[in-house]
């Protein structure tokens, strides 16, 4: 055995001494669902300007609520730029605002305010519903495309059918979410608009994302099983 001189010595007491950085596990490095939706800050920022027109419309009318929830929505966007985060997400709120706001302005009623939400809704159950058919779930499709795994999962069909199941339940959230709001606005019930557009808005996408969440756990697990996606390191 070759003797340690006092360098060696010294260097190995060191390395013995230094603080061990522990490494996140996988559990750690996955983000919620309400993460992915936006965590909680995003629910609050989504439904502001919903209760701010709701209000303001039913205390002093549509001008008053229309310039209540855009002036919320800006003020949004403001305070995301003074704390440097992300504008994103912000901009879209004002843009959709704006829309709905300027939609409601030019038919001169409050409920149209939500008629953007309302058709979005059923297109986007359509959406996912036809790419089920089509054999191209999108819950899949989004996932490879923001994780970069490409179309592997389309080469096994339980793959596929965990996508399917993911992408049905998303349909399932929009088509829910049209029904509803279709029915209070036929109802003329403004204020019942403004609650299920934000009850049915973050809170049932982070149920959907919950979802495709686990169908993305399933594919990789069993892919890797199968040697098609390459095992994590360690």
């Amino acid at each position: 055995m070759k003797p340690t001189g006092p360098q060696e010595a010294a260097t190995d007491m060191r390395t013995a001494q230094a603080p061990q950085v522990a490494q996140p596990t996988d559990h750690q490095k996955q983000p919620s669902a309400l993460d992915r939706a936006g965590g909680t800050k995003g629910l609050v920022y989504s439904a502001l300007p919903v209760a701010a027109f709701v209000v303001a419309n039913s205390l002093r009318g549509l001008k008053v609520a229309i310039i209540a929830s855009a002036a919320v929505a800006l003020a949004i966007a403001v305070e995301r730029l003074v704390r440097k985060e992300s504008l994103q997400p912000a901009l879209g709120g004002v843009f959709g605002v704006v829309i709905a706001a300027g939609i409601s302005w030019y038919t001169g009623s409050a409920k149209d305010f939500f008629l953007i939400g309302i058709w979005a809704s059923l297109a986007g159950a359509i959406l996912f519903l036809l790419s089920v058919l089509v054999r191209w779930p999108l819950a899949a499709v989004l996932y490879s495309a923001t994780t970069g795994k490409g179309t592997v999962w389309r080469s096994d069909k339980r793959s596929r059918l965990y996508y399917d199941i993911a992408t049905l339940a998303m349909a399932t959230i929009f088509g829910a979410r049209f029904v509803v709001s279709k029915w209070l606005y036929d109802a003329d019930e403004i204020g019942s608009l403004g609650v299920a557009k934000i009850m049915m808005g973050f809170p049932l996408l982070a149920v959907g994302l919950l979802v495709v969440a686990w169908a993305a756990r399933a594919s990789d697990k069993r892919l890797k099983a199968l040697g098609l996606l390459p095992a994590k390191r360690a």
